[in-house]
């Protein structure tokens, strides 16, 4: 997670321009009557709501403003699908800032590196392995579960470095 503090006016700006959007094409892919007709998916996403700003508030805080936390994001998307895990983990985010522990105006930079590219991440070899269609379950964990999970955090950390990096705003460690 990275504080506003050290990112540019045109991050924070570019960040909430792709966010909302992205917010938006959830809420309208949602299968809201669905929802609201289930009991069990409605304790599902709250569950898994609570159980991801729970995971968020784990986390190491730099003196730097940057933190780093489990993302959880792969797992969500798995039980949830992409529309409910966008917003569930716009959700998580909002329980954060009611907490004070993300800034409001890097909301939408940090919703689309943890929750929208994870999202999309997983999504993509979800899609990938259900083509196939394979027959060992092991096949399915490892491809939907751990791969893109790992994915995940090598893509996310160095796309946060590299706008970290291009803002300028922030001092990268020397041995980096």
């Amino acid at each position: 997670m990275i504080s506003a503090p050290v990112l540019s006016a045109a991050s924070l700006s570019i960040g909430w321009l792709a966010y909302l959007p992205l917010l938006a094409w959830a809420a309208s892919r949602t299968r809201w009557i669905e929802l609201c007709a289930d009991r069990r998916r409605q304790h599902l996403l709250f569950g898994t709501v609570f159980c991801l700003f729970a995971l968020w508030l784990v986390r190491r805080d730099f003196d730097t403003g940057v933190s780093y936390h489990f993302l959880g994001m792969t797992a969500v998307t798995l039980l949830l699908d992409w529309p409910l895990a966008v917003l569930g983990g716009f959700m998580a985010q909002l329980g954060l800032l009611a907490l004070g522990r993300q800034d409001l105006a890097a909301l939408g930079v940090n919703g689309l590196l943890l929750v929208g590219l994870p999202v999309l991440i997983t999504e993509a070899c979800a899609n990938v392995v259900e083509r196939t269609q394979p027959r060992n379950l092991f096949v399915y964990i490892f491809c939907s579960g751990f791969f893109p999970a790992a994915l995940t955090v090598l893509i996310c950390v160095p796309a946060a470095l590299g706008l970290l990096w291009l803002d300028g705003r922030f001092a990268m460690p020397e041995w980096l």
